[in-house]
């Protein structure tokens, strides 16, 4: 029996915190066509998302605010993720990268993660435009384009599915430095 059923509400005690064995492997692929207990968990996981993104509803259950979560970040072993930022929503099952740019960006405030409590400072370098191959809801594949933030959060929920962490991209020397090879700047409208 799955717990994320409809009336399911996901806090902050279902996250898998960032020394966990689940967030170091690659999560399993979704069966297709998808069982109603991944589509419960995915809906769950974007109203946790949309919870988060409520003043009133965060304050009153302690939630800490995310655009992005990646099933394995509540204990599921499964390729999928929600990501809710700006109206914009998607749930994308099985995802890859398809193809990306070669300019880069990073959030100048650095990245955070719903299963990391503490402060990671660096900057984190990635695509500026992504194209994505994957699976909505309901089972039928869809390619998805994105950019800007959308890009930068959906790389960062499909590191999570991988086993990588958004600090295992930051230089370890020098947490600021950013690579000298490509054009990369600051995505600065967030």
């Amino acid at each position: 029996m799955n717990r994320f059923h409809p009336n399911y509400m996901i806090t902050m005690k279902d996250f898998v915190k960032e020394d966990s064995v689940l967030l170091r492997k690659q999560t399993q692929e979704v069966t297709i066509p998808v069982t109603k207990e991944d589509q419960h968990t995915l809906l769950s996981m974007l109203q946790y998302l949309k919870n988060s993104q409520d003043p009133n509803l965060a304050k009153k259950y302690k939630l800490r605010p995310g655009s992005g979560l990646s099933a394995n970040q509540i204990g599921v072993d499964k390729r999928m993720f929600a990501i809710f930022f700006d109206d914009y929503e998607m749930m994308l099952i099985n995802p890859k990268i398809i193809s990306h740019s070669v300019n880069m960006i990073y959030l100048p405030e650095g990245e955070g993660c719903l299963s990391v409590n503490r402060p990671v400072h660096g900057f984190v370098p990635r695509y500026e435009r992504i194209k994505v191959k994957g699976y909505n809801i309901n089972g039928q594949e869809i390619i998805v384009q994105l950019q800007g933030y959308g890009a930068i959060v959906v790389q960062h929920e499909i590191d999570h599915l991988n086993g990588i962490m958004f600090y295992d991209r930051i230089n370890k020397e020098h947490p600021f430095k950013l690579p000298t090879n490509v054009s990369i700047e600051s995505l600065s409208s967030y």
